[in-house]
């Protein structure tokens, strides 16, 4: 894409990475993976333990070529998706009790964040499996099965009422309903599925949005775009200015229809930005990503997020970088060596920022394990 080709002329001019990164990486994550999550993790664990190594496996093929990783991503997808169970609406499921999202209720059942988090990775390759003749005489089956499931899943959540259109796009809701383990079947909320429900926080909103522009990428279907950019037309509206415009700021939760607010009037969750800066790297590679399909945000909003990060929340050392909270509150003591964190997805589109990264990532960390070759492949493979 026209947009990515320019991001990666200013991204590999001065870039820095260590030789050594890869060697590393592949160290790592084959080490963590002996744990094999995707032997037994379910519902919304699915995303934040099984994800990571998808999503490493996904970019390692990418930054080596190496058909190893495709392996890999095959072994742990298909130990995931064979231990999906029958609902009762007919559909696949990887039900957990106490998860799922809902902050109301401790459901046995699905997590959309989880199985969007892990389908992301899964659809990529199989667009990479099928764009490549070599690849697709040895797993074009295979990607094709991983494609029909990602098509059942996405209408699994519609038809359960949780998607929702409201006034500035659309957004994703996580039902107030499960499985009831003595019946097998559905708990009274199902009934009122497409009218209760809580609408997800911004970073699980904007990972299922990522997974719908990776539906939309390979599958080129529409309604996968159309989720996307609904998404990210409410992620833009609620983003707010800071010092004249120059720097800006979001709240981790909103309230987003009459199904976030309780009896009494008062929001189901509490509003306002989260001290733990974590979440925020998510929602600006989503924002990322929306800007280099052309969608929502344009280049200003980039800037404004490359001021925002660099000289608002940096602490201006490149060795032993230190950022601050994204609207200049006090640190948490729970997050106090996270307040603010350097969003990586920027560093294509600025120097310092792409500086700082390099003096101070650890190709072996956990985040590492996506990272890492995610970095790599976009420092190669756009020269």
């Amino acid at each position: 894409m026209f947009l990515i080709a320019i991001a990666a002329i200013a991204f590999n001019q001065g870039s820095n990475v260590s030789a050594d990164w890869m060697a590393k990486w592949e160290t790592a994550i084959i080490a963590e993976s002996k744990d094999r999550y995707c032997d037994r993790e379910m519902s919304e664990e699915i995303g934040w333990l099984i994800s990571p190594f998808l999503n490493g496996y996904y970019y390692g093929y990418m930054a080596s070529g190496k058909q190893e990783w495709i392996d890999r991503l095959v072994d742990w997808a298909d130990s995931w998706i064979a231990r999906g169970r029958k609902e009762p609406d007919g559909y696949i499921g990887w039900p957990k009790l106490g998860t799922g999202g809902n902050i109301e209720e401790g459901f046995y059942s699905d997590s959309l964040l989880g199985e969007a988090m892990a389908m992301r990775p899964v659809v990529l390759m199989a667009g990479e499996i099928q764009r490549r003749p070599e690849l697709r005489s040895q797993y074009g089956a295979k990607a094709k099965s991983y494609l029909a499931l990602a098509e059942q899943v996405f209408r699994k959540w519609n038809d359960r009422g949780c998607w929702r259109d409201v006034t500035d796009g659309g957004l994703w809701v996580v039902p107030e309903f499960g499985i009831d383990r003595a019946t097998g079947r559905w708990t009274p909320g199902y009934a009122d599925r497409k009218t209760n429900g809580f609408s997800n926080p911004d970073n699980k909103e904007n990972l299922i949005a990522e997974w719908m522009i990776a539906m939309f990428d390979v599958t080129k279907k529409p309604i996968y775009r159309d989720r996307a950019k609904k998404w990210w037309q409410v992620m833009k509206s609620r983003i707010k200015s800071q010092e004249n415009g120059k720097f800006i700021a979001w709240n981790y939760w909103e309230p987003a229809g009459p199904w976030d607010y309780k009896p009494d009037g008062s929001t189901k969750h509490w509003v306002g930005v989260h001290p733990n800066g974590g979440y925020y790297t998510v929602d600006v590679t989503s924002m990322v990503d929306a800007y280099e399909h052309g969608l929502v945000f344009t280049r200003e909003d980039l800037n404004r997020l490359v001021s925002t990060n660099r000289d608002f929340m940096w602490d201006q050392h490149v060795v032993g970088a230190k950022f601050n909270r994204i609207d200049g509150g006090g640190p948490d003591v729970r997050w106090k060596d996270s307040p603010g964190v350097l969003w990586t997805a920027l560093t294509p589109y600025d120097s310092k920022l792409r500086q700082a990264f390099e003096a101070n990532f650890d190709a072996t960390s956990w985040g590492g394990m996506s990272i890492t070759p995610w970095y790599l492949w976009r420092t190669a493979s756009r020269r």
